[in-house]
């Protein structure tokens, strides 16, 4: 099937809306990876900055170091940079260039999105005290994630812009086939790395597997809409769902570079 990135003006303007249709089958979990408390991401359309968050949360408590991290923080990054647009859309990428860029906070010092307010200048963390750089480095170092796409309109194992506003940085993605996208991702997952899943319209993290009676295979992903629904903020997505859907997946590079899980 032929995976073509073109702009669809509605999707565009309800991204992270809450109408989305999504699975809640019956299913037996295989895998279900540490997270933290789902968060409520409101109105704001940087649900991007939430799954980034949470992917890189998730990666750190597989590594047995707890952090919860500040998407106010990022959206308050967000307003100081000129080209960003007044949407607040973003990728899972930008995220991180901003976190590069401007620092980070733990999510208990900085919870408001209130514009007035300026976020801290000092992050304590377990005794030690961090500047808001040096805290971002300490839980995403510089070049540790990869962007990843599938477009078979593109060459493959090459880098490629994804022309959509959302990536007004004009980040550049590692341009896979799609087959190996869902292989790599899975695997990530099984081995508890953390994964950042965008679409089009909304963006999450992925935080488990499972499988329903039938042996269809899903992700379970962590949203951003609170935890007030029957799943209590988790998601389940079909696979065939991700190959349709998918517009790009970010992870860390050992993620990536792990050899990937073969069923027999």
């Amino acid at each position: 099937m032929k995976r073509i990135y073109y702009l669809i003006v509605i999707c565009l303007l309800t991204a992270c809306h809450r109408k989305a249709t999504w699975e809640h089958p019956p299913v037996e979990v295989e895998v279900l990876n540490h997270m933290t408390p789902v968060k409520d991401q409101g109105h704001s359309q940087t649900c991007w900055a939430y799954a980034m968050l949470a992917a890189i949360e998730t990666e750190h408590i597989g590594r047995g170091d707890s952090v919860n991290l500040s998407p106010a923080y990022v959206e308050y990054m967000l307003r100081q940079e000129p080209q960003a647009p007044e949407s607040k859309r973003g990728m899972g990428i930008t995220c991180i260039n901003l976190i590069q860029k401007h620092g980070l906070c733990a999510y208990d010092a900085y919870r408001t999105y209130d514009s007035t307010i300026a976020p801290p200048r000092q992050v304590f963390m377990l005794g030690a005290v961090y500047t808001p750089h040096e805290f971002a480095r300490s839980v995403c170092a510089p070049d540790e994630y990869i962007a990843l796409t599938s477009n078979d309109d593109e060459p493959y194992n090459t880098e490629i812009d994804i022309d959509l506003p959302d990536n007004w940085q004009h980040c550049r993605f590692w341009n896979i086939p799609m087959d190996t996208l869902l292989a790599k991702t899975e695997c990530a997952v099984r081995q508890h790395h953390g994964v950042c899943w965008e679409s089009k319209g909304h963006a999450m993290a992925i935080v488990g597997l499972a499988r329903d009676a039938q042996q269809n295979r899903y992700f379970i992903l962590k949203n951003s809409w609170g935890d007030n629904d029957a799943d209590h903020g988790l998601i389940y997505m079909t696979y065939q769902r991700f190959r349709e859907e998918t517009l790009a997946v970010e992870m860390t590079k050992e993620a990536y570079t792990t050899k990937p899980f073969v069923r027999f």
